[in-house]
């Protein structure tokens, strides 16, 4: 668990030291702003084409993936602040978005592991600390370049740790290697198209529910502060409040999830709060007349969408055997960035031709729509495959810090798929904890 928090972290140092620094790092490149913002789309389009990759590669070498993924994605942090021109810039941010994409799926998918394997939750205290890491390593990034650092020391120390990294990073794809079943890759014909769309349909779900997820907190993150200042004419020290408040809110929801999922709250029950309050902050957000009601709704919406994309990412990926875990988590994740990427630009679109309080008002519908979706979402992350009575796993041991409610019998799950799952769990358990490897002694399977 502590490996997972710590990749959560450091992702979010890079990325909080970025967005401090890319003054900075614009200004060291000598670019102007139309060729700054085209070099930005670069980091998206490489995100794309490597998260579906990263995920595949999860399931098909295991270990091995993740301390190579953080590694170079700390080089590159690194080399980035060195980029002094325009080629050399956009080459920098292409293989950034590519490893960090990378990065991205591998420390989603190693949470959503320890909360199959492990039974307790984890997705709400990891991505909490990648958004208070974003905080942290933005003030201190602005105090060092006030003391006259430049881009390159921040990016060199900012990889350095990274890289320092690498090596226990080995743990956070521990037993993820394995391979889909003889049965279900024999099918075929009309029975295995059926079965493939079984597979795909629920992550084109999962993935579009995030994507309006990570739409409307990227436009919170981008476009408040511009309400608070061009809409309200709120003064810049009243408007800069607006991405800070938003994002200690988000720190607290995600806080608090993680206490909530562990004391038995259902991830729909979830998710529905969570995209319920993002549209009300949203919407108060989008017609406050003055900049206090203003900062009450980005505060609203940073507490519902904080829980939003983490809970939906849990779900999509316990589900499924272990075998298959990275290639969905990635799946629903690649989608997911579409949202995140279309967010702002979508903003700006609407706002230029209706206003900027419509444009707003437009993504408290699409928190609305997130919230009548999740309706349908299963009342548990998984369902029990596995019956103590006849499993060879050993028991877990009771933690009395964590109350572990039974779970219910999901009728979507057909008796071959539980038993699958059973499977895949009962070996990816073995494979973790059967070594030791990846495991912290609190568990009743390893020795002490």
């Amino acid at each position: 668990m502590r490996t997972v928090l710590l990749g959560f972290a450091l992702f979010g140092v890079f990325w909080g030291a970025w967005g401090a620094a890319l003054p900075a790092v614009q200004e060291r490149a000598q670019v102007g702003d139309a060729a700054f913002g085209g070099a930005l789309l670069l980091i998206g389009a490489g995100a794309l084409a490597s998260m579906r990759v990263t995920g595949l590669l999860l399931d098909r070498l295991g270990p091995w993936v993740a301390p190579v993924v953080v590694g170079c994605f700390g080089v590159c942090a690194a080399v980035t602040g060195f980029a002094s021109s325009a080629v050399a810039l956009a080459v920098a941010l292409f293989l950034l978005g590519a490893l960090s994409g990378a990065f991205d799926v591998v420390i989603n998918t190693a949470a959503v592991r320890y909360e199959a394997v492990r039974g307790r939750p984890l997705m709400g205290g990891a991505h909490a600390a990648f958004s208070a890491a974003v905080v942290a390593a933005s003030a201190l990034t602005g105090l060092a370049r006030g003391f006259g650092a430049g881009t390159p020391a921040i990016f060199a120390a900012v990889g350095v740790v990274i890289c320092l990294a690498a090596l226990p990073a080995r743990a956070l794809a521990a037993g993820a290697a394995g391979r889909v079943s003889g049965r279900a890759s024999g099918r075929g014909g009309e029975q295995g198209s059926r079965a493939a769309w079984a597979r795909w349909w629920p992550l084109l779900v999962f993935g579009g529910m995030c994507a309006l997820a990570n739409l409307v907190e990227n436009a919170q993150q981008s476009w408040s502060a511009r309400q608070l200042e061009v809409t309200l004419h709120s003064p810049p020290q009243v408007s800069g409040l607006g991405p800070s408040v938003f994002a200690l809110a988000t720190v607290s929801a995600r806080l608090a999830s993680q206490f909530l999922a562990g004391r038995g709250i259902s991830p729909r029950a979830t998710l529905v709060t969570g995209a319920l309050l993002a549209a009300a902050g949203t919407a108060i957000t989008a017609l406050a007349s003055g900049p206090v009601i203003c900062l009450a709704g980005v505060a609203i919406a940073g507490l519902g969408t904080g829980v939003c994309a983490p809970t939906i990412i849990g779900v999509a990926g316990s589900g499924v055997p272990a075998a298959q875990r990275g290639a969905t988590v990635s799946t629903v994740m690649t989608i997911a960035y579409l949202g995140f990427a279309a967010g702002p630009a979508l903003v700006g679109l609407i706002a230029a031709r209706l206003g900027l309080r419509e444009a707003l008002t437009a993504m408290a519908g699409a928190a609305t729509l997130l919230a009548i979706a999740a309706t349908a979402m299963p009342t548990r992350p998984r369902p029990t495959p596995q019956d103590p009575a006849h499993s060879s796993e050993p028991t877990q041991t009771h933690d009395p810090a964590i109350h572990e409610p039974a779970q219910t019998h999901d009728p979507a799950w057909s008796h071959e798929a539980a038993r699958t799952f059973e499977r895949s769990e009962i070996s990816e358990t073995t494979q973790i904890h059967g070594r030791g490897e990846g495991c912290e002694g609190a568990c009743a399977c390893c020795p002490d």
